[in-house]
């Protein structure tokens, strides 16, 4: 690859000491043009669409490293079988789930910097992300009675 600007995920996955293949690059692609949630059928269907030689077990690969970086993480939002991939912009994420209607609130301030370090001492180990998910209703959904399945 040329040196070319590169996006910071990218350079997180140079900075690991990991080539940044035509494969990666395009899976990385993909999961950004998608909003950073997808689910693998939408990942593999988006890959194609920008290059079709790149095989789902690439794109499996890929998925599989960039889950062990902190670059995505699986999260089953509908209670979904088949996980929604998200993107971690700085090694986290943030949900809130509409128990009712399903929508997803994004947010950004988990003020979890504490609790991350406390771990890490307690538990002597290094933190490198975290996926925050809350349940409940939205400001739509906390006014009316709850639907019965």
């Amino acid at each position: 690859m040329s040196e070319e600007i590169i996006s910071p995920r990218m350079q997180r996955l140079r900075d690991a000491g990991y080539k940044l293949t035509h494969a990666r690059i395009t899976v990385l692609n993909a999961l950004e043009r998608g909003g950073g949630h997808m689910t693998s059928t939408e990942l593999l269907d988006q890959v194609e669409a920008l290059d079709s030689s790149i095989g789902r077990a690439s794109v499996f690969r890929a998925l599989d490293l960039f889950t062990r970086l902190s670059l995505v993480r699986p999260t089953y939002i509908d209670s979904s079988v088949t996980p929604t991939y998200v993107l971690m912009p700085d090694g986290h994420h943030h949900h809130i789930i509409c128990t009712q209607c399903s929508r997803v609130i994004e947010f950004e301030d988990c003020s979890l910097g504490a609790l991350t370090h406390t771990l890490e001492e307690r538990l002597g180990v290094r933190l490198t992300g975290h996926l925050l998910e809350f349940y409940g209703l939205c400001s739509t959904c906390k006014d009316q009675p709850v639907r019965e399945e």
